[in-house]
């Protein structure tokens, strides 16, 4: 629903214009990371379909309860592209999480130089995979950038933050997104890659205080 520049929302707090979704969306996405950090301690913590639907009810569900952490039973566009059916998608993330932790296993030892670039490619695909597949009705994105940062948490690493919260940060990650649809990914290679390194970098700076 759209009112002149401001678009409205049907929540379980009623329907409200975005200034106030903003607000929720944020406390929400605490609430999805809170949830992961307590998985991440457990010994067999690793991604699947369970837990990204746990994680999109935890982060979401208290906003949106009749969609939020069930996977779409409907067709949606994005970035002027048509996801896949949404028949298909429990059988895509099945997929996905096989196929992530496969790629985990290949991964190089974090003192091998080849390392940070292939954690990056990892989470490149990854990332890219899951916004395609689109899952949810809403917030692929923000549950993916959670999951990204949540793979990096169970092999012992700090979380990484992937800007896209000012509207600049936004359309440099819509565009990375869009490039790779194409098959280019170096734009999210990039953003992912820098960080990584933002990430490690106050890692490094802690230790020293």
């Amino acid at each position: 629903m759209k009112t002149g520049e401001t678009s409205y929302k049907e929540t379980s707090f009623g329907i409200i214009p975005r200034s106030q979704l903003v607000k929720l969306e944020i406390k929400g996405i605490k609430k999805g990371i809170k949830f992961l950090y307590s998985i991440s301690k457990t010994k067999k913590a690793k991604i699947t379909s369970v837990l990204i639907l746990s994680l999109h009810k935890e982060a979401f569900g208290w906003i949106f309860p009749k969609w939020a952490g069930k996977f779409r039973t409907i067709q949606v566009e994005y970035s002027g592209k048509e996801a896949p059916p949404h028949y298909q998608v429990p059988q895509l993330v099945a997929d996905l999480c096989l196929d992530l932790q496969e790629r985990i296993k290949h991964l190089p030892s974090l003192d091998e130089e080849s390392f940070l670039e292939e954690l990056t490619n990892l989470l490149t695909w990854f990332q890219h995979r899951f916004v395609y597949t689109h899952p949810f009705n809403d917030y692929n994105g923000r549950t993916a950038r959670m999951l990204t940062s949540f793979i990096c948490l169970t092999m012992n690493l700090p979380p990484i933050e992937i800007k896209a919260g000012t509207s600049n940060d936004r359309r440099k990650y819509i565009h990375a997104m869009q490039q790779a649809d194409s098959g280019d990914n170096s734009k999210l290679e990039k953003l992912i890659l820098l960080a990584l390194q933002e990430s490690f970098k106050n890692l490094q700076a802690k230790s020293y205080r």
